[in-house]
């Protein structure tokens, strides 16, 4: 049933509404606070400590100090925090879905989802804190030992974007807490409820004074601009626009930090004359409306041969028309409202250029009036080749569809971007479905799938898409640095 008002005032009363720093929440130098907004109605959700420099200087301060220790905690102790962390998430699942729903807006079920998303890299995490190692042996000319340990980089910036407040900072803290680095994370100004009340978790799991500190702001650059130029700082990691991302790179450069970046994406979703296209179809609902298309995996370019181009748009458009746009907390909701009034009216601009171009709307293509940000899930077919909506990343429930004859010219239209963080190909034909994959610049390919997620895989793009992985085995090595050890040789003493 609907949650009531009394549900969602009972669960922001639990939500800490200070700055972590050393261990304790405190508020912000000269109290300065910020309201936190429920994109569905506009309504202020709550108001919360608004970091200033000076609060990002002492949460660097405390993360400096606690570095060395946490350093030398035992890996299983590490680990068994970041276990019990997942067990309090998953106790807490409905408050985290709800709290999320609330400041982000998505549907209570998909919230459901990113909960169960997010918990995992806890798990995930908690059990690669042991599996941390190295190697020993002899060197080639036998005249000495090599010996090669792996250690943590030390204190971290942690930068996590609005669109996945739990999934996104799990992913980044928890790698980041089994290699032994302290933090400070920095969360979107649009959702940081749901880092504040995660931070608090953690504390309750056992987490150290000083190893997670969360400086929420309203003036990014003035908080973490200092912090970036620290020289106790040893990464940063950053999930957000490619521009920003650039600028962080350009940034770290002058002090030659470790660097993380998952940015930006602009996904192609091919569709084969071959694919099933009934299960295409599901697939294109899970990767084009899953967050109401506002992910950076979210398909952007439907890439569809001609011959089954309009069977597949019009079962597309069926299946986006059923849609019903509401509040995330009422049970008849299946799309909830973007994230603000900037972002509606931007996927609004690209769909009046596509359709200027020459588009047409299959279903939906424009805002819904009331309150909150809603926009119409939008199918366009007969969308112009220089059309921005397929060269800008979407970022809300729009679906351009394109057509092609050959497969040459499916794998130059997916390529035909900077971007290349993920791509989907719908195909009955497996080897085709591999001869793809390997033509595709991507960093990861969902085949017959709409969903690549995953705690245990490596995620991340190539091109302007980023750099690194998160998760997977792969995800805790960014947190990691390798030092070789010379032995002289022992028979020699």
């Amino acid at each position: 049933m609907d949650i009531t008002a009394d549900r969602e005032a009972a669960l922001l009363a639990q939500v800490p509404t200070g700055l972590l720093i050393n261990g304790e929440w405190r508020d912000a130098e000269g109290g300065k606070t910020f309201d936190v907004e429920d994109p569905a109605t506009g309504k202020v959700l709550l108001s919360i400590a608004d970091a200033t420099a000076a609060d990002g200087a002492l949460a660097m301060d405390a993360a400096a100090a606690a570095q060395d220790a946490w350093a030398r905690t035992a890996p299983r102790e590490r680990g068994e925090i970041l276990r019990r962390a997942f067990e309090l998430v998953t106790e807490r699942a409905e408050d985290f879905a709800l709290l999320m729903t609330l400041e982000m807006g998505k549907p209570l079920a998909e919230a459901r989802g990113e909960v169960a998303y997010g918990a995992e890299f806890l798990r995930w995490f908690s059990e690669e804190a042991v599996r941390v190692s190295g190697r020993y042996g002899m060197s080639p000319d036998g005249k000495s030992r090599l010996m090669v340990n792996k250690k943590p980089v030390g204190p971290c910036l942690l930068i996590t974007p609005w669109n996945f407040p739990l999934a996104m900072a799990t992913r980044k803290i928890a790698p980041a807490v089994a290699a032994g680095c302290t933090m400070v994370l920095k969360p979107a100004k649009l959702t940081p409820l749901t880092s504040q009340l995660f931070a608090a978790v953690m504390v309750e799991a056992g987490l150290p004074a000083g190893v997670l500190n969360v400086v929420s702001t309203t003036s990014a650059g003035d908080v973490t601009g200092p912090i970036m130029k620290d020289e106790r700082l040893r990464k940063v990691s950053f999930t957000g626009s490619t521009p920003v991302g650039q600028s962080l790179i350009r940034d770290a450069a002058d002090r030659v930090l470790r660097t993380s970046m998952e940015l930006g994406g602009n996904a192609p979703f091919v569709v084969f004359e071959d694919a099933d296209i009934d299960k295409a179809v599901t697939g294109a609902m899970a990767a084009k409306l899953r967050n109401m298309g506002e992910a950076c995996t979210a398909a952007n370019r439907f890439i569809v041969h001609e011959s089954v181009a309009d069977e597949f748009a019009e079962k597309f458009a069926a299946k986006v028309g059923a849609m019903t746009t509401a509040r995330g907390t009422e049970d008849e909701s299946t799309i909830g409202p973007l994230i603000d009034a900037k972002s509606r009216d931007k996927v609004h601009s690209l769909v009046v250029d596509a359709v200027d171009g020459g588009a047409v709307a299959v279903v939906g293509g424009a805002p819904v009036d009331g309150p909150g940000y809603f926009y119409q899930p939008t199918v366009l077919k007969d969308v112009a080749a220089d059309a921005r909506i397929l060269q800008e990343e979407i970022f809300g429930p729009v679906a351009p569809v394109v057509t092609f004859a050959t497969e040459d010219e499916a794998v130059a239209l997916a390529n035909n971007t900077e971007y290349g963080l993920v791509a989907y190909v719908f195909t009955e034909d497996l080897n085709r479905g591999l001869r793809i994959g390997e033509k595709l610049e991507t960093g990861m390919l969902g085949l017959n799938a709409g969903v690549v997620s995953n705690a245990a895989a490596p995620f991340g793009g190539v091109k302007q898409s980023g750099l690194g992985r998160e998760g997977g085995a792969e995800g805790i090595e960014e947190y990691l640095y390798t030092q070789y050890v010379g032995i002289a040789d022992p028979s020699d003493g």
